[in-house]
């Protein structure tokens, strides 16, 4: 486990086969019940093991935490219950006196008293001293047992599908809970003792005062197991379909389906803030879910979902992206080092924006809200709710003192200060998928489904205009540098440029085949280029003659991104699977292409949806992709020697440099250094001019280095150190992290 601050570490993977896992109370220390007898403990601060217990002679079957954590009780074929103290790993207790093997245990809620399972026996323990108080019978085979909160009740799971209720005191039964149809082999009480769940067969069932509340069905198997959340307004259920499944209790809908494991789901818990799940299925892997968003939770340096939005920030140095996996990661535009996730969002993260003055971020969500955040901190300010539909894009106003927002059939302004709603602009009959400020700041243009442009006035809140014409549903908007025209892209395969101050169409483009899913004005505003998903094609519009200059054709697969350089000079467009052209703007040709299908180790799974430049020498631009990766591209080079190579992406996973020594490496080109240091690398490199026309060793270079280097001699374990955590990367950061062809020392 000590790789886990390094890379993607979704899952725990063992040889033996888990039977069991629980979280201490306060979350500090996770436990796995392996098949060879053994309970391995973990600190979850990093995830490294602290403590092996053993002593039992046969397979454990159940282990619980004491309420306040300090203590675990095991319950193994062996016939014993042990209890184990968690601090120091030693054995406290060996409670002895079934005659068979121990199904089933658990903690009363003081924590003195055990409780434990075996065919339709329970015993009820003294913790201290290891007497047994009670011995109860006649229930049937028992499956499972839960303490009620008060620890007045226990209920227990039997093989004749029912659930009874006994009282602890006298040992006699209360109530018996008739409606399964199958063996009961699970139950939990409430966080308030007023609910029972229980599980038989394919079902889920609550009950409530002794009545059948609520049935929750869904698995295509076998339902193994169902606990309740610590709040007790979530139950989460595990199945024979491979599948975890979080329900709400008052709905009675299931919120997420959970896939990802192969074989059944044997075992599933939250954690005790309820925010995760840790479920563990028949090949022995323990995975852990993030219960907003229902997927599995990962330590790692870059997306586990599509990239939908790219922002560099208004210094240039940081960029912003979102993802379907409801996180906003920042990350360093010259490094590309991830400086940190935003988590909150419990939905597709739609659109991220920052502010004119770069300290806040704005995102939306199809959780149906709007954060704010602080980019120093990554603390969120602000969430903005209020709205009961998915939000599609958001944007802040040139002065930063605004947010407005893309919600459905609303436009709504939001004031920065104190998260207010100042405006809820109304007119559009269906979706709206786009929202644009004026450049000024006075105006917002909002698009949709309906086939409108609608002007507003961000003062008073009143349409100023609405602008018809397009025969389909609006895709794109955008208003020229000065602020006087806006352009729109429709599904209607047309672009049509308007005045702004009376709301006419100067002019109507035509040629493409399909919908203007792309459009960008030129840098001054002369003109505009529009790219259509399906006919492949780009195209150069006149905005005073509304010609079209060049028709940009040569894609393979459907365009998903385009936008001017900062010059205006260039034409940059990307494609389905990664293919990436640069189009000179003044005679429609390509300078230069990217072949996806020589470059494949780089680009395998990348297809590119956002696109972004950078005013910079020399030009650069950023482009986020499927495979939840964000990369940087420089240009390099003029005319026919234009070339575009990568500086950094985003990999599914980190350099771990903590025990890495560079000290006195040759060749380490200034980025690699700097990359190298953040990552924890020690020591300095031997800094050398070099000649003209001689290249920088490259990061692959290094590695084959401090290898060979490392099979020479002992005294080099740490730049041998150095090559294992580069090459774990599976030469993947060779390709990524800087070309260092391009940056000296």
């Amino acid at each position: 486990m000590k790789d886990a601050q390094f890379g993607e570490l979704p899952f725990l993977k063992y040889e033996h086969d888990v039977t069991s896992c629980a979280y201490s109370p306060d979350g500090s220390t996770f436990s796995v019940v392996l098949s060879d007898g053994n309970i391995d403990v973990y600190s979850t601060s990093n995830w490294e093991r602290t403590w092996i217990l053993g002593g039992h002679d046969d397979r454990i079957t159940s282990i619980v935490y004491s309420p306040n954590g300090d203590r675990i009780v095991s319950g193994s074929y062996d016939y014993t219950v042990r209890i184990w103290d968690v601090a120091t790993g030693d054995c406290l207790n060996i409670f002895i006196g079934h005659t068979y093997f121990v199904q089933a245990v658990a903690f009363s809620p003081k924590g003195n008293v055990v409780a434990s399972m075996r065919n339709d026996e329970a015993r009820f323990w003294d913790v201290e001293t290891g007497d047994c108080r009670h011995v109860t019978s006649g229930c049937g085979y028992i499956y499972d047992v839960a303490f009620s909160p008060n620890g007045n009740t226990i209920a227990f799971g039997s093989g004749d599908s029912r659930v009874r209720l006994l009282d602890i005191a006298s040992g006699e039964c209360r109530s018996i809970l008739i409606g399964h149809n199958h063996f009961v082999t699970s139950v939990a009480f409430s966080a308030q003792g007023e609910q029972l769940i229980s599980k038989g067969g394919d079902n889920v069932r609550v009950w409530g005062t002794g009545l059948c509340v609520r049935r929750l069905s869904g698995h295509e198997d076998s339902v193994y197991g169902v606990v309740y959340s610590p709040q007790g307004d979530q139950i989460v259920s595990r199945g024979g379909d491979k599948t975890v499944r979080l329900w709400d209790l008052e709905t009675g809908q299931c919120r997420h389906t959970m896939t990802g494991h192969s074989s059944h789901v044997k075992l599933v818990l939250f954690s005790p803030k309820g925010d995760h799940i840790a479920s563990a299925d028949g090949d022995n892997t323990v995975r852990l879910w993030n219960v907003g968003s229902g997927t599995s939770r990962k330590i790692a340096n870059h997306h586990l979902g599509d990239v939908t939005g790219l922002e560099y920030s208004p210094k240039r140095n940081q960029i912003a992206s979102s993802s379907s996996d409801s996180t906003i990661r920042l990350w360093d535009a010259e490094t590309g080092a991830c400086i940190r996730p935003l988590t909150g969002h419990s939905g597709f993260v739609y659109k991220v924006a920052y502010s004119p003055s770069e300290d806040q971020l704005v995102s939306c969500s199809g959780d149906t809200t709007i954060r704010l955040w602080d980019v120093e901190s990554g603390a969120c300010r602000f969430v903005l709710t209020g709205l009961d539909q998915s939000v599609y894009d958001v944007e802040f106003s040139p002065q930063g003192n605004q947010v407005v927002s893309a919600s459905e059939s609303t436009v709504r302004l939001w004031n920065v200060e104190t998260g207010e709603c100042q405006h809820i602009l109304i007119g559009h009959s269906s979706i709206i998928w786009v929202v644009k400020y004026s450049p000024q700041g006075d105006l917002v243009a909002s698009a949709g489904f309906d086939g409108t442009v609608r002007l507003w006035d961000v003062e008073t809140g009143e349409c100023r205009h609405t602008l018809t014409g397009h025969s389909n549903g609006i895709l794109r908007i955008v208003f020229s540098p000065g602020g006087n025209q806006i352009a729109s892209g429709s599904h209607d395969n047309t672009v049509r440029l308007w005045d702004v101050k009376t709301g006419e169409c100067s002019n109507i483009y035509i040629g493409h085949q399909s919908g203007a899913t792309r459009l960008v004005f030129s840098p001054r505003g002369d003109q505009v280029a529009s790219a259509s998903c399906h006919d492949k094609t780009a195209r150069i519009w006149d905005t005073e003659s509304g010609e079209c200059r060049h028709i940009l054709v040569g894609h393979e697969k459907e365009i998903f991104a385009i936008a001017y350089s900062p010059r205006g000079d260039l034409i940059a467009s990307w494609s389905d699977e990664g293919e990436g052209r640069l189009w000179d703007v003044e005679t429609g040709e390509c300078r230069w292409k990217l072949d996806y299908e020589s470059t494949t180790q780089v680009l395998t799974s990348y297809l590119s949806y956002n696109f972004a430049w950078m005013s910079s020498e020399p030009p650069s631009f950023i482009t986020g992709g499927r495979d939840g990766s964000v990369r940087v591209w420089d240009v390099v080079g003029e005319g026919d020697q234009c070339r575009i190579q990568m500086r950094w992406m985003s990999t599914n996973g980190q350099l771990g440099m903590e025990d890495a020594n560079i000290q006195d490496v040759q060749g380490l080109g200034y980025l690699n250094r700097r990359l190298l240091k953040q990552r924890g690398a020690r020591g300095e490199p031997n800094i050398q001019l070099r000649e003209t026309g001689k290249k920088v060793m490259s990061m692959a270079s290094l590695v084959s280095q401090l290898k060979a280097s490392s099979s020479t001699t002992a005294a080099n374990s740490s730049s041998a150190s150095l090559a294992m955590s580069l090459s774990r990367q599976s030469g993947q950061q060779t390709e990524q992290a800087v070309d260092a062809e391009t940056f000296e020392n």
